[in-house]
């Protein structure tokens, strides 16, 4: 591909264009309102993002992201994660099969690689692999003996084809090596039940991660009071048959820690019968000592609970800047009950599905060109894709918080709900610290189910209970739901700033925008009755609502939106059932477009409504 424009040119122009100087001056004696106003005026963001491991951060860890995208402030802290960033210019040590993985840690000097061979085994029993508190010019490799040649090139995604298996039941085909399925990782087999924890300085390439036949691991491996560590081209999976709850942990006092370019398949709780309830492939954020800069790049990643999970455990602190980019979050449709091949575990009770991305406490977040495949209701939760939901968990959580998060050029299909927005109180009554400041732009979502997944297929759940909900901008979104568009539970006084513009909508007819509960003590429950205006004047204060284009046969929505009957009134290249096999908007008659769509060059910023459909495809390019 030709050369990327640099991020100032490309998003942090867009992002940090500032109003004249008198509308800044009338600004800050008019508060809160004019940020909304501001927010609005900024440009929206018209190409697509780089696709690159390090397009956000320079060597030597200079970050790049821009300052702000919209409401939402970007990662201000980034990982660089090259090869060139983590030398290891000391010996090669080659580590005898079967031999004590942790002693030739402890023997090896900082800038050290140590060989594994192939196909060989080493069984960790050790509460964690030793620190040896090295420099950034001096990290130790544990790696495959396998050639470089062998393996995927740096930046490239491994599969199970390198630990000999062609394929897996219900996932998508996988690249495989040039001659075909072979054992060419070394595997550590973790035996203690709460995982081993690593040390610092460490870069893992080649490596097979699994867990002893007929045991119950809770956590496979974990980054915790370390930093800069990196699983680069690995494998993560249960044994055959296995319930493990969690792959990676970014936990207490985590610092610079990065998932790259693995494969992560098979963690699981199992209903009924099971020993954990919550199954994450990559996740953390629980403890006392500051957790920063983690970055999730390029990974499949597949788990029954949560694919990607931050928070839902005591903590005194907040993950911050974390960087998640080019994954596919992914569970196999073998595991819904009443889908043909159904599998239940080994227990015989399915598994506990829950959502792909959920942020329970988390600061400054880029998700970004990510595709996330199957989400389903039916144990505690309703099959959203992506929930933002800051919790006091426990009641052990009180500083909780979710802020800052940006989501773009993502696309979403086959779930049961596409975003849950939520402030509300722990079980045991706790309640978080804040919720808000929440960028949402250039997503694709189709293929909702309601009924059959056991959820509502709705686009946005907007709960807010205690403290409010604040700052949410939706912009240039195209998402076809078979449920509502936004359902409201607000007791308390009007959220501010919400920020609904340039999409577009396919939603059911009967109240799309309507009460998601709450009794009539909500704002939305006690004025749906007068249609969707009158729900969004009850419960917001700024909003703005406009330049949407919405197919909806009954329901009632603001002036300044493009409210149609059909998929062919909307102009609509392909949309049948929920299912947009091309969702473009028509500029012309012809083949597939019988009339020009309302939307066309009609969003506020002269672009098309809804999402740019080009740069989410060329933003997820190669991601499955």
């Amino acid at each position: 591909m030709a050369p990327l424009p640099s991020p100032s040119s490309r998003f942090v122009h867009a992002v940090k264009s500032s109003p004249p100087k008198a509308f800044r001056s009338f600004c800050l004696a008019c508060g809160l309102a004019c940020a909304f106003v501001a927010a609005l005026a900024l440009p929206a963001l018209a190409a697509a993002p780089p696709i690159e491991e390090n397009a956000y951060c320079g060597k030597g860890n200079i970050a790049q992201f821009g300052a702000k995208d919209g409401l939402a402030e970007l990662p201000k802290s980034c990982y660089y994660t090259a090869l060139d960033g983590t030398p290891s210019p000391g010996k090669q040590i080659h580590v005898g099969a079967n031999s004590d993985l942790a002693a030739a840690i402890e023997g090896a000097k900082c800038g050290d690689t140590l060989l594994l061979p192939a196909g060989a085994a080493y069984e960790v029993e050790v509460k964690e692999l030793p620190s040896k508190n090295c420099d950034d010019q001096h990290y130790i490799t544990i790696r495959t003996d396998t050639p470089d040649s062998k393996l995927p090139p740096e930046g490239t995604r491994i599969s199970p084809a390198w630990g000999g298996v062609a394929s897996l039941p219900g996932r998508p085909p996988y690249a495989q090596p040039a001659g075909g399925p072979a054992k060419l990782l070394a595997t550590i087999v973790v035996r203690r039940p709460v995982g081993v924890k690593v040390g610092d300085h460490l870069r893992f390439i080649g490596i097979e991660w699994t867990t002893a036949p007929n045991s119950y691991v809770a956590l496979m491996a974990t980054a915790e009071h370390t930093d800069h560590v990196i699983f680069d081209r690995n494998w993560f999976h249960p044994a055959d048959g296995a319930e493990v709850a969690h792959g990676v942990g970014m936990l207490d006092g985590a610092r610079a820690v990065a998932v790259i370019n693995s494969y992560i398949n098979g963690l699981n709780c199992v209903a009924v019968a099971g020993r954990c309830i919550d199954a994450t492939g990559v996740g953390g954020g629980q403890g006392n000592d500051p957790i920063s800069t983690l970055k999730i790049y390029n990974n499949f990643i597949e788990a029954s609970g949560e694919n990607i999970l931050f928070g839902g455990g005591a903590s005194t602190t907040n993950p911050t800047d974390i960087e998640i980019r080019r994954n596919h979050l992914f569970r196999p449709l073998l595991w819904k009950e009443g889908q043909p091949g159904y599998t239940p575990s080994a227990l015989g009770h399915p598994y506990i599905v829950k959502n792909h991305f959920e942020l329970k406490s988390a600061i400054r977040v880029l998700f970004e060109a990510n595709l996330l495949d199957n989400s389903w209701g039916g144990f505690s939760q309703a099959g959203y894709s992506i929930l933002l939901t800051p919790k006091d968990q426990s009641n052990k959580c009180p500083l909780c918080r979710v802020n800052d998060v940006t989501i773009r050029f993502n696309r979403i299909r086959s779930v049961a709900g596409v975003l849950l927005i939520a402030n509300a109180p722990a079980a045991t009554g706790g309640a978080p610290s804040d919720g808000g400041r929440y960028s949402i732009h250039d997503l694709f979502a189709d293929d909702l189910h309601d009924k059959d997944f056991k959820g509502g297929g709705s686009f946005l759940i907007l709960v807010s209970w205690q403290p409010p909900v604040h700052d949410i901008q939706i912009d240039h979104v195209t998402a076809f739901v078979t449920g509502e568009l936004l359902g409201v539970v607000n007791t308390g006084p009007k959220l501010a700033n919400f920020i609904l513009t340039n999409n577009v909508f396919s939603v059911r007819d009967v109240r799309p925008i309507a009460s998601a509960g709450g009794g009539p003590q909500s704002c939305a429950g006690k004025n749906q009755v007068d249609g969707g205006e009158a729900v969004l004047a009850a419960c917001f204060d700024p909003y703005k609502f406009e330049k949407n284009l919405i197919i909806s046969q009954r329901g009632t929505f603001p002036k300044g939106n493009f409210v149609v009957s059909s998929p062919e009134a909307a102009g609509i290249r392909d949309l049948k059932d929920s299912i947009g096999k091309d969702p473009r908007l028509c500029h012309a008659k012809g083949p597939g477009c019988s009339k020009i769509s309302p939307g066309a060059g009609a969003a506020s910023d002269g672009r098309d409504v809804g999402a740019d459909i080009d740069a989410v495809e060329a933003a997820i390019a190669g991601v499955e």
